[in-house]
């Protein structure tokens, strides 16, 4: 049983399809078939065939692929009872020897044969014979024919491969299937008349158990690809009996698909997909996610699907240098363009504005791409690496960027919940804690386990406080002011990509860390019917404010950390003038709602040049990049998706693909 956080209300089911019947119910030519295939001696051994395990016992230790030869009561022994794994060891095939002897000489064979029938695994989601002639042909076993019974039987072998044949497997569930019924005539429980008489039965479609919808889809996907990673096998988890809560809030996943539902149109494209993702800060708890529609993707756009992260990986870069020795006042070459020495083409801002020498605050309210882009020359691209893979980016999504002048600039891919999380560990004053969405696994026997997440030191408090400041200052006076919630201090930042072909909006509370992205699964740009092209602050914002109304709804309201004094002058009040010290120059709203009833600053995206030459030293722009399947992994997109482009970033918060960054060359 999977629960929401509140450890009552179900969110899923996991479990074996098994259906006991008698061995009288099941026809002698189904119990025949079986034999012939897995056992013909089944009736006239000990339950355990000698050449057979010493076969199995010689392959185990010489490393060699395992052979068959293990008897029915040998089989039922390993799946029937629970205190023998199914490791291949030396030390378990003894075992299983001793329980089936001990077996053979306590229970009848009829017995034997029942449990047998009743237990062992046939594919599809099936345990035990009945669920098998259900799965597979849609009645009982007692209304199976011979060539049904005896395709139950050649399934048995390789369960996985023959629930759905084609092609090639197809033709060797035939050939496996055809041995079964010659060994029926062999062994004599078939007349030649009676063999030569079968053909090849007809299979039903096969269906799910179990088979969830929606965003339930995605929460079992997630859980079920933790709870591997923590050394719960599939068999564990189906059957199991395990008691597992998760990190999901049903009432935030619920307010996240209607934060979503009600800010985009009716008439966004199917083509475009949006990611939210929730993060407790003090748990690293991802409490809430919204991962798009299963019916237009075979991946979730919040966990799975990455792309670039564009402005949003400034704060990194940021908390980085004020880690290492910088700090707000710090003055940077906010100038456009600019040349970096390790990179011959130059960088420009949006317009190619200049800024001239300006504080790191500034740079973070304006998104001021040269003034990041020289951060990152002075405080060093391998320590804002650092940062950003301590906050929860794995370092192989950082590696192959991070020589780039540009990589302060975002142009590497993320996902919604690992930008969450990154996030929240400016909220939890420098400390990243693992993300994770299991909170207890309580086993059959009720022993309880709960997980701890991974706890890091990524920067200072105070770096983390000064660093959270700076993004104060976005959502008040710069690019992301559609954020604003009227009762609480948010921090956050815009993030657009080059022709918007990626944008988003992360911010955050003390409470909770909340990123949005939008992008095209052809990496075209995001274009809205009747919004026209997307920014990080517009529709992005929208959507994050509309979550974290509802999720902040009669939470109380917590203040950030002052940030550090860094020498206020003429044009900053005081931290005893005004606690979140803006710059007095900005017009304040007298009412609230002043800010959202404004259009928003949008990210300005820099025309690219049409006359520079393709770069062929950066990976391809091809589209959104997901973590491919794998059993400890995440589930992802089918092979046919593309990676995200990986191209750095130009003017303001956006992307330009034709200023690409280039690995050092000196």
């Amino acid at each position: 049983m999977i629960y929401y956080r509140d450890g009552k209300t179900v969110l899923a089911r996991r479990g074996i399809d098994r259906k006991i019947v008698e061995l009288a119910k099941v026809p002698k030519h189904v119990q025949d078939a079986v034999i012939a295939a897995e056992n013909r001696s089944f009736y006239d051994d000990g339950g355990v065939s000698v050449k057979g395990t010493a076969r199995a016992v010689w392959s185990t230790v010489t490393g060699q692929q395992l052979q068959g030869g293990s008897t029915i009561t040998q089989q039922l022994v390993r799946n029937y009872y629970s205190g023998l794994s199914q490791e291949r060891s030396v030390t378990r095939k003894f075992k299983e020897i001793l329980i089936a002897i001990k077996v053979d000489q306590s229970k009848s064979k009829d017995w034997v044969l029942e449990q047998y029938l009743n237990t062992i695994y046939f594919g599809r989601g099936a345990n035990g014979v009945q669920s098998a002639a259900r799965a597979y042909f849609g009645k009982d076993v007692g209304q199976l024919s011979v060539a049904e019974g005896a395709y139950l039987a050649a399934v048995i072998q390789q369960p996985s491969r023959f629930a759905d044949p084609k092609g090639p497997d197809l033709t060797a569930a035939q050939e496996r299937w055809k041995s079964v019924i010659d060994a029926m005539g062999q062994t004599g429980m078939l007349t030649p008349a009676e063999v030569a008489a079968q053909r090849f039965p007809k299979l039903a479609a096969p269906k799910k158990p179990f088979e969830l919808k929606g965003q339930a889809q995605y929460m079992l996907e997630q859980v079920t690809a933790e709870l591997n990673r923590r050394g719960y096998s599939d068999e564990d988890i189906n059957g199991g009996g395990l008691k597992v809560v998760t990190t999901f809030d049903k009432k935030l996943m619920q307010a996240a698909q209607r934060a979503v539902k009600d800010v985009l149109p009716d008439a966004t494209p199917k083509k475009v997909h949006t990611g939210l993702a929730a993060v407790d800060p003090a748990t690293g708890e991802v409490v809430a996610f919204y991962g798009g529609s299963p019916a237009q993707s075979q991946y979730d756009s919040a966990f799975s699907a990455k792309v670039m992260a564009g402005s949003t990986f400034k704060p990194y870069t940021l908390a980085a240098a004020l880690d290492n020795g910088f700090d707000l006042s710090t003055r940077v070459n906010g100038n456009s363009p600019m040349r970096v020495a390790s990179d011959p083409k130059p960088i420009p801002n949006d317009s190619d504005r200049s800024y001239g020498e300006i504080d790191l605050v500034q740079a973070t309210q304006n998104s001021v791409n040269t003034a990041f882009v020289d951060l990152g020359q002075k405080v060093g691209l391998d320590k804002v690496a650092a940062v950003a893979e301590k906050a929860g980016i794995p370092k192989g999504q950082l590696e192959k960027q991070q020589s780039f002048a540009s990589f302060p600039l975002g142009v590497s891919s993320v996902s919604a919940v690992q930008n969450a999380s990154g996030f929240s560990t400016f909220a939890n004053k420098g400390v990243h804690m693992e993300a994770h969405v299991v909170m207890s696994v309580t086993d059959a026997e009720g022993k309880k386990k709960t997980v701890e997440p991974v706890s890091t030191r990524v920067v200072s408090e105070q770096a983390a406080a000064d660093t959270t400041y700076a993004m104060q200052q976005v959502v008040k006076y710069g690019t992301g002011t559609a954020a604003r919630l009227y009762d609480r201090p948010v921090a956050g930042k815009t993030g657009t990509t080059d022709k918007s072909k990626s944008v988003w909006f992360n911010g955050f509370t003390p409470q909770l860390a909340v990123a949005v992205d939008m992008f095209r699964d052809d990496n075209a740009t995001v274009t809205i019917p009747g919004y026209g092209t997307q920014f990080g602050g517009q529709l992005p914002a929208q959507i994050w404010r509309a979550f974290m109304t509802e999720a902040m709804a009669g939470k109380p309201v917590e203040e950030f950390p002052e940030p550090s004094d860094y020498g206020w002058g003429p044009d900053y009040g005081s931290p005893d003038q005004n606690q979140d010290g803006p710059r007095q120059d900005y017009p304040q709203p007298s009412d609230p709602n002043d800010w959202f009833d404004s259009t928003p600053e949008p990210d300005i995206t820099a025309p690219p040049s049409t006359d520079d030459p393709p770069v062929t030293d950066q990976p391809s722009d091809n589209g959104p990049q997901q973590d491919q399947q794998q059993p400890d992994e995440q589930t992802g997109p089918p092979a046919t998706q593309q990676q995200a482009p990986d191209q750095p970033t130009t003017g303001g918060d956006t992307i330009n693909e034709a200023d690409t960054g280039r690995p050092q060359t000196g």
